[in-house]
């Protein structure tokens, strides 16, 4: 059972700032994901919480407590790196029964909680193995096994499934999902896979260089993105966004026309989601030559460019055209969403 602050935290090498003013509180048995590209700081944010990292500003709280100038041992968290980190001369149960051994927990329970941790990621036939014999996924769940059997008040997983194949990709991560329901403890998961973030979390904070752009929960960045860099980073594909200029309440850019914009005249950019917009006969917003089409299985998605931009839009599974083919798109105005021209914050509701 935690709790976790994060009261105007942040961490400078220097000049360098890697994390500026992180002001946060995590609930007790939240999953919140800390989602951004390489280098925006998230892993640093977990590493301070960890005990790893000192916070250069800031205070960090577990349950109430302050623990910015405590050992990583003392603040009951248990973590998971994306390398494993396993003994290679220890077997699977010797590694899971590791930290019992290091806290000095009661000798005569190591072996029903090494089973019990065993059990939940399905390693009882591979616990006499060493990790030279086991796949990839096997490993990562020997070091979720090992976080587990520490029964802590936190988790903390740095990129856990960045090291496996994407079909593996998808079954641990099915069983993060349900570990995390299991096992009700505080999490905090750190990646730069957004579908990772989207089916995890309970919460989801995005950063960029640093600063914290958005928080709240998948639906709500995934619907209401506050910026063109949330928007652009959260989705497969990602938002459309497209920069034109709005006059008279019609938006126009490059083979676009979009009516029944209520906003002053001036510069912005506009954006949708392929799925908020549909290919048609004639008539759409947008009219513009077939850059590239995908079948996907249960749909297509056709592309076009608009200036800079490659604007995608879902069609039916059964639709084919050729690359240069005019096509029309439909964009249903009630989803589209528009951003500030120089911020890239967003303007309407």
């Amino acid at each position: 059972m935690a709790e976790i602050q994060l009261s105007n935290v942040g961490k400078r090498w220097g000049s360098f700032v890697g994390v500026n003013n992180f002001d946060l509180t995590i609930a007790d048995r939240e999953f919140l994901v800390l989602l951004g590209p390489s280098g925006c700081g998230k892993t640093t944010t977990m590493r301070m919480i960890a005990g790893l990292e000192d916070a250069s500003e800031g205070d960090i709280l577990i349950d109430g407590q302050r623990v910015n100038d405590m050992e990583p041992k003392d603040r009951d968290v248990a973590m998971v790196f994306q390398s494993y980190a396993l003994y290679p001369n220890m077997n699977v149960y010797e590694n899971i029964r590791f930290p019992l051994k290091v806290r000095g927990i009661d000798p005569s329970t190591h072996d029903e909680k090494v089973r019990r941790a065993s059990a939940m990621v399905e390693l009882d036939d591979f616990l006499h193995r060493k990790p030279a014999e086991l796949s990839g996924g096997q490993r990562q769940r020997v070091a979720l096994a090992r976080a587990i059997v520490r029964e802590p008040n936190v988790f903390l997983m740095d990129e856990p499934l960045s090291n496996l194949d994407a079909k593996l990709r998808v079954s641990t991560r099915a069983q993060i999902k349900n570990l995390s329901h299991e096992l009700a403890v505080t999490t905090i998961y750190v990646t730069h896979d957004q579908i990772e973030a989207m089916t995890l979390a309970d919460r989801v904070v995005i950063m960029k260089q640093g600063v914290v752009q958005q928080v709240g929960s998948p639906t709500d960045i995934y619907d209401e993105p506050a910026n063109t860099f949330v928007a652009s980073f959260i989705g497969n594909p990602a938002m459309n966004l497209v920069d034109g200029e709005v006059q008279g309440g019609v938006f126009r850019a490059q083979s676009t026309e979009v009516h029944g914009l209520n906003v002053p005249d001036g510069p912005f950019t506009l954006g949708f989601r392929a799925e908020d917009a549909n290919v048609v006969e004639s008539g759409g917003e947008i009219n513009a030559p077939i850059y590239t089409q995908e079948l996907l299985g249960d749909s297509t998605m056709v592309s076009v460019r608009i200036g800079g931009a490659l604007v995608s839009v879902k069609a039916d599974k059964t639709y084919r055209a050729e690359i240069d083919d005019q096509v029309s798109i439909h964009i249903h105005t009630d989803h589209c969403h528009l951003f500030d021209a120089q911020t890239g914050a967003r303007l309407n509701g």
